[in-house]
């Protein structure tokens, strides 16, 4: 969480990282905790493409698509869905509560174009009782994430 908070501070970010009295270790959990749409809740999807872990960030309310991430990521090879070691190892982060930021190493990512439904999203915190609220174009600047539209279904 602490990481989290510090990226989002060194990348000049107001957002807030707020404790929920639910969980928020699955999109549905978040949602119903924040009393928000399902869609507003950015679900961080690691992937491995190659050697290399990826990332899709995807509205809560859809399903990453990981041919589509891999070609607008630009990168070759399969992609599968990492297995828990490697995104803890990349990330720094456990399953349920991986957050777009303040990872451990660089990751490639791609930021599903559906989230601008929502005037606010929310964002895991790196803990599965933590998010933070921002808008699709404060996580693109923040992230480095490329917005690309096709990824999800």
């Amino acid at each position: 969480m602490q990481r989290v908070r510090d990226s989002l501070v060194r990348a000049g970010s107001a957002a807030e990282v707020v404790e929920l009295e639910g969980t928020a270790r699955t999109a549905r959990d978040a949602a119903a905790s924040l009393g928000c749409p399902l869609g507003a809740i950015v679900k961080s999807l690691a992937f491995q493409c190659g050697d290399e872990i990826v990332m899709a960030l995807v509205a809560g309310d859809r399903k990453c698509l990981p041919e589509e991430l891999r070609a607008a990521l630009g990168r070759t090879g399969d992609v599968t869905i990492a297995d828990v070691d490697r995104v803890q190892a990349a990330t720094g982060f456990t399953i349920g509560g991986v957050a777009p930021l303040g990872h451990l190493t660089t990751i490639a990512m791609a930021i599903d174009d559906s989230l601008r439904r929502f005037d606010t999203i929310y964002a895991a915190a790196g803990h599965p009782h933590c998010v933070f609220a921002t808008t699709v174009d404060e996580l693109v600047a923040i992230t480095g994430a490329r917005v690309a539209v096709g990824i999800s279904a």
